[in-house]
């Protein structure tokens, strides 16, 4: 199974170039040799069904302290940034907030305006006509499907300036990987590390901040 996935195409790049990283009992692995993402081929994907299913044995809700102190992990980082920009309003978006939309209450709790997005639970394409001042994806970005497409959609919906707060566990390397929880879950399919961070940075002109293990900020030129 290692060698009959090879050279499937990368979702984020699309690239050919892409190696076997690692194979275990349910699943192969690749690597894209252009900009690193390791990511599940296809034909290990779920169905959308079986993905909503997953997602509905979630139980996150504005309730659960353990769980706002886990968003909080990216939100009090933004929060911040956002009070030293000043601007007289803001307007954010949740990006795949899921069912309980919890981390846009913890937003206006605080004072600040957020919409929510969500494939299954929020699904309102209208939201994605408006342009943000900041972009949250908690756990999100890993279950993305057609990255590109996705990342693309996310700088069109940036203003000058604005950020794009991502939290995702980063692949270190193979052997960190092979005993890696974070790809146990069968909705876990792409999985991001510094260096691919950094790529996307590149190409679409924004700056790159590491804020902590799981949390990172992209942020759009201001032109």
């Amino acid at each position: 199974m290692s060698t009959e996935f090879e050279n499937s195409p990368c979702p984020l790049c699309l690239s050919l170039e892409t190696q076997f990283y690692h194979q275990d009992k349910r699943r192969c692995y690749l690597q894209c040799n252009q900009c690193q993402l390791v990511f599940v081929p296809n034909q290990f994907h779920l169905t959308s069904a079986q993905e909503k299913a997953e997602y509905d044995k979630h139980d996150n809700n504005s309730a659960d302290e353990g769980y706002k102190r886990f968003l909080s992990r990216t939100w009090t980082p933004l929060k911040t940034r956002l009070l030293q920009q000043k601007q007289p309003s803001t307007l954010g978006l949740d990006f795949g907030c899921g069912e309980g939309a919890v981390l846009s209450q913890m937003a206006q709790a605080d004072g600040f305006n957020m919409r929510n997005y969500d494939l299954y639970y929020f699904p309102d394409n209208s939201v994605l006509e408006c342009k943000y001042q900041f972009i949250t994806l908690t756990e999100v970005i890993e279950h993305i499907a057609d990255a590109q497409q996705v990342w693309q959609l996310l700088d069109r919906l940036l203003e000058a300036s604005g950020i794009l707060a991502i939290m995702t566990k980063r692949v270190l390397n193979q052997q960190a990987f092979a005993n890696w929880h974070y790809k146990n879950d069968l909705t876990h399919i792409c999985f991001y590390s510094e260096f691919t961070f950094g790529y996307l940075a590149t190409k679409f002109n924004w700056t790159f901040e590491i804020i902590d293990k799981d949390v990172v900020f992209l942020t759009r030129a201001n032109t």
